[in-house]
């Protein structure tokens, strides 16, 4: 007999479900029980964000090495631009809209509310801070390209297969039961009523910002190659369905392909670019995470600092350099900006993942058509000079 399969988005399903019908069921105890291991895997998470960083941005970074050209550079940047601008967008969006339908404050108005405490708590340290991670991997991943060490470049490639293969067998893994003690515990305080209402409101707000996007950015890039930009993002759908249905950037990358073919672009050039944007062009992920955020920005009635939101996009487009290596890796590569930039309580960032990974597809899906827009640029610059490669 065939075995049935349950993906990330079927788990989450079956946690946030199943959270909710053991918090109506379970006595004050089990909850507790429940937030032990709620407060352990959230110091698990602190501990390996940056060990993934530097496992997974050292490699990316010392890679460019490898043929490195003018082509690489302009991809690189148009990416990590277009990331960013998907971010501030989000923001902008998501400031004005939410607010609209989203109660203000509603958490810190419920201060009487039940409080579940773990019954211990166990300390796991990371080794340093995220900013830290993020400046030695560039350091040891430049310092690879400069003195083209084989041996270095191999030790940090093994590194980050072992940062990979906890990630998926360790974190993914416990990530539904996370998501489902948190779940538990608001069900057992009485705030999963209006919690799970701001989730879908969340959850719609971001598909739609995502779509608004991909046509303003095929509209520049129609502009720019001389092309109509809804023809090419309509031929750009499969890509898109394939992204929503098995929520990854990576393994949508042959779809793309035959997407770009019927775009036109030159096999050189889509066969350089599509794989490459693939790690490094996050615009629908980058679009769920500050709508996720601004959410939790109202519900807890927090006045964010402009000054480090900016920071927190910056630093979030370099960090998700590469994320794609793992099932929602760029969420796992921000979650320590969160604490250490914005600010963020291991709760806030909690519901925050929730909020995120409740319909995890539709940010794959609109990386995967971005990276069809970015191609068009690529091939309008690069066709006819190919040996820049």
């Amino acid at each position: 007999m065939k075995q049935i399969r349950i993906g990330l988005f079927g788990k989450i399903l079956i946690a946030i479900a199943l959270g909710v019908l053991l918090g109506y069921v379970l006595p004050h105890w089990g909850v507790r029980i429940l937030k032990t291991f709620n407060v352990f895997f959230a110091q698990l998470l602190k501990f390996i964000v940056p060990l993934l960083i530097l496992g997974l941005v050292t490699p990316a970074i010392s890679g460019v090495g490898r043929g490195a050209g003018k082509m690489l550079l302009t991809v690189m940047l148009l990416s990590y631009f277009s990331t960013v601008l998907a971010a501030f967008f989000a923001w902008g969006c998501s400031s004005e809209l939410l607010p609209h339908y989203i109660q203000a404050g509603i958490e810190a108005e419920k201060n009487e509310v039940v409080k579940f405490l773990p019954y211990f708590e166990l300390k796991i340290p990371p080794i340093c801070d995220v900013l830290t991670a993020l400046a030695l991997s560039f350091m040891v991943g430049t310092g690879i390209i400069v003195t083209k060490s084989a041996i270095l470049k191999q030790v940090t490639d093994d590194f980050g297969e072992i940062v990979k293969l906890t990630i998926m067998k360790v974190i993914i893994p416990g990530l539904p039961i996370y998501i489902m003690t948190m779940i538990c515990e608001l069900t057992a305080s009485g705030k999963i009523g209006a919690m799970a209402g701001i989730m879908f409101k969340v959850i719609g707000t971001g598909w739609a910002l995502t779509i608004v996007f991909l046509v303003l950015l095929y509209i520049v890039a129609g502009i720019v190659a001389g092309c109509n930009p809804f023809v090419t993002l309509w031929r750009m759908l499969p890509a898109y369905l394939t992204g929503l249905s098995i929520a990854s950037s990576s393994a949508v990358i042959p779809v793309t392909l035959e997407c770009c073919e019927k775009n036109g672009i030159s096999k050189d050039v889509r066969d350089f670019t599509i794989p490459l944007c693939a790690n490094v062009h996050m615009v629908g992920s980058a679009i769920k995470m500050l709508a996720s955020m601004v959410a939790i920005f109202i519900i807890y009635g927090i006045q964010p600092d402009c000054g480090k939101v900016v920071n927190f996009i910056f630093m979030m487009g370099i960090a998700a350099v590469a994320a794609p290596g793992v099932m929602s890796g760029v969420l796992m590569a921000s979650v320590g900006l969160m604490e250490s930039i914005i600010g963020l309580t291991t709760e806030q960032i909690g519901l925050l993942m929730t909020f995120y990974m409740a319909l995890d597809g539709y940010g794959p899906a609109a990386n995967v058509t971005g990276d069809g827009a970015i191609a068009l640029l690529i091939d309008r610059f690069f066709a006819r000079s190919k040996s820049t490669i």
